[in-house]
């Protein structure tokens, strides 16, 4: 297969009204993906469930603003990753609870009740 020599085919651009706005990149996207990067990186500490709570209810507000801009709010690659960030910041959030109450229940479990007594007291 050959080409032929020459320029390509250049698509007429859409024109644009000139009061259109330039598509920006939401500030909230920003936030949600540091949100939810914190998340993920003090989940295992039980600190990552307010980042992650924070940045999804941010993301919801992102997307709504998105949506109503019409298109000239741009980064919601950002908001997609930061919103899986803060989903898996809460699941290590939680992995930590269990595990901590699987802890204490098997150390409970293991103590003794009641009073120690001596071996020579009835």
């Amino acid at each position: 297969m050959t080409t032929v020599p020459g320029q390509a085919p250049v698509l007429p651009q859409a024109y644009r009204h000139p009061y259109d706005p330039e598509p920006v990149r939401s500030t909230k996207a920003r936030a949600v993906f540091a949100l939810g990067l914190i998340g993920v990186l003090t989940g295992l500490f039980l600190g990552g469930a307010v980042p992650a709570t924070i940045a999804l209810v941010l993301a919801r507000q992102a997307r709504r603003e998105a949506y109503a801009s019409g298109g000239y709010l741009t980064g919601a690659d950002w908001l997609r990753r930061g919103e899986q960030m803060a989903r898996t910041g809460l699941v290590l959030t939680a992995a930590a609870v269990v595990a901590a109450v699987v802890i204490g229940v098997v150390r409970a479990a293991d103590a003794s009740f009641g009073h120690d007594f001596a071996p020579n007291f009835d």
